[in-house]
């Protein structure tokens, strides 16, 4: 795809008995009855823009004599990549007054309509037929898809914004090619243990983080592609509110889908605006034989991506939630689409599924089970009493036989059993086979512990030597458990 494409509509005319002057002076005068901004006129042509307002679609026309033919040009300004004729309807609003004039006006008035426009405007360097672009032409039209204008204002935002995310990332000292999944956590990705347990941002802030640089750039050629086809035709709030909808949605399906994933990335959402787009190329709204192609672009996109991501370390749920969810938010744009002088019915739509997706999104975040979440606060409550009850090995040597043995007592011996009691209860959490196979090597540990702890008190208590076989013992078993903890770490890793 070549960025620096602009759609265009081009129709010629033969001047007949008309002189190029009198032809060039009723085409100027059509392109004032118009309203068209005429920037630039030589006894060659004249270029003119459309004048729809700054916000909206607006095109520049380029009207040029050749001998006994004159050709007119209407062309895009922004960065559309289709313009779903527009520029054939400028054109078609231009013939059709153009030919009224070319057979109403007299031989005189456009002389001396001529005369006028010689007296306004000096017709003389014609620059009608520019020379190629310079590479420095070139690489500032590159950089103008990070600039935001009418008919293309979001989609540079959203680019330039995920790009920003990056280098802070970058700067911070986040790995620029393969972020651990620390960091990701850190700076906001879609983890279900933490983003169940109140942390809901991460929904959103997950969208405008990348695991690396190759990640974010072909997420961001993806979003540029769609954005160039797809915001000219919804506008800005439209395109807006379909990403940042979409983009839960994607959250909101990755959580459900899957336990222990760290998700982050703005596919989700992109998907979700290749759904949007999908459910208007379903529509009479764009013409039949652009309709065609694209259908079968961007539906071999969307199916190839979504094989691709059936492949491990890939998050194919957000992919199918956001494209969902776009598909429904495609469909509920139309309305408004197709009445787009209706303005309110625009916000209205806006509104009303802003706050549907919400309230759904809120009551599924509410009902989705969170239990690994909840294993992770019972564990940050163990390694606590684990300190607590391990405070005696930090004790001094000359320490007063009283406080060694009520530190046992009531501190060690009681925060063993206290974690006894909580990882009975984890095992009531439904959870995965490995969280239940290290929980029960946890749980023979602190049942270890509390027979040594027990023989400690005696030998303390006695003050006897007789129990020092038992205590090596429990010990020696203490180190092999914490091996195979160890052991098992090392093979999640």
């Amino acid at each position: 795809m070549a960025f620096g494409f602009k759609p265009k509509y081009i129709e010629e005319f033969y001047l007949d008995k008309f002189t190029s002057k009198q032809f060039l002076t009723i085409a100027i005068e059509t392109a004032k009855k118009l309203q068209w901004q005429i920037d630039y006129i030589s006894e060659t042509g004249f270029i003119a823009f459309t004048n729809n307002g700054r916000w909206k679609w607006n095109a520049k026309i380029t009207f040029k004599i050749d001998g006994s033919r004159a050709s007119i040009k209407s062309e895009c300004i922004g960065n559309e990549m289709f313009d779903w004729g527009k520029n054939k309807k400028v054109i078609e609003k231009f013939t059709n007054l153009f030919i009224d004039l070319k057979y109403s006006l007299k031989t005189e008035d456009v002389e001396l309509m001529f005369e006028e426009i010689q007296n306004i405007v000096p017709l003389e360097q014609d620059i009608l037929s520019k020379a190629p672009q310079t590479t420095n032409e070139k690489i500032t039209d590159a950089f103008s898809i990070f600039i935001p204008r009418p008919g293309f204002y979001v989609t540079p935002i959203l680019i330039d914004l995920n790009i920003l995310v990056w280098l802070v990332m970058l700067f911070s000292g986040v790995h620029w090619l393969a972020p651990d999944t620390e960091s990701l956590i850190n700076w906001g990705a879609n983890f279900r243990p933490l983003t169940l347990e109140g942390e809901w941002w991460r929904l959103l802030t997950n969208c405008f983080l990348h695991i690396g640089v190759l990640h974010l750039l072909m997420n961001m050629y993806a979003l540029l592609y769609i954005g160039i086809l797809l915001e000219p035709l919804l506008g800005s709030l439209r395109f807006i509110s379909a990403y940042l909808l979409t983009g839960i949605t994607a959250s909101i399906a990755s959580l459900w889908w899957h336990d222990l994933t760290v998700s982050a990335g703005a596919s989700g959402a992109i998907f979700g605006m290749y759904g949007v787009f999908l459910a208007m190329l379903s529509t009479n709204l764009i013409e039949k034989s652009t309709r065609k192609a694209l259908l079968a672009s961007i539906g071999l996109f969307v199916g190839y991506n979504l094989l691709y991501g059936m492949k491990g370390g890939i998050d194919n749920a957000a992919h199918i939630g956001g494209l969902v969810g776009g598909i429904i938010i495609g469909y509920a744009y139309i309305p408004s689409l197709k009445k787009p002088e209706e303005s309110q019915l625009k916000f209205w739509t806006i509104g009303i599924l802003t706050l549907i997706i919400l309230v759904s999104s809120f009551v599924f975040y509410k009902k989705l089970p969170n239990d690994i979440g909840k294993y992770g606060k019972k564990m940050e409550q163990f390694a606590l009493m684990e300190q607590k009850a391990l405070k005696i090995f930090g004790m001094p040597r000359n320490s007063p036989k009283e406080k060694l043995l009520s530190e046992i007592k009531d501190s060690g011996l009681y925060y063993w059993r206290e974690n006894v009691k909580l990882l009975n209860e984890v095992e009531k959490l439904n959870l995965p086979e490995q969280f239940h196979k290290k929980n029960k090597i946890i749980l023979q540990y602190c049942k270890i512990r509390i027979l040594s702890y027990e023989f400690i008190y005696k030998a303390i208590e006695e003050d006897s030597d007789q129990y020092q076989l038992q205590i090596d013992e429990y010990n020696i078993q203490i180190e092999e458990t914490l091996n195979k903890l160890r052991s098992l770490a090392g093979e999640k890793q």
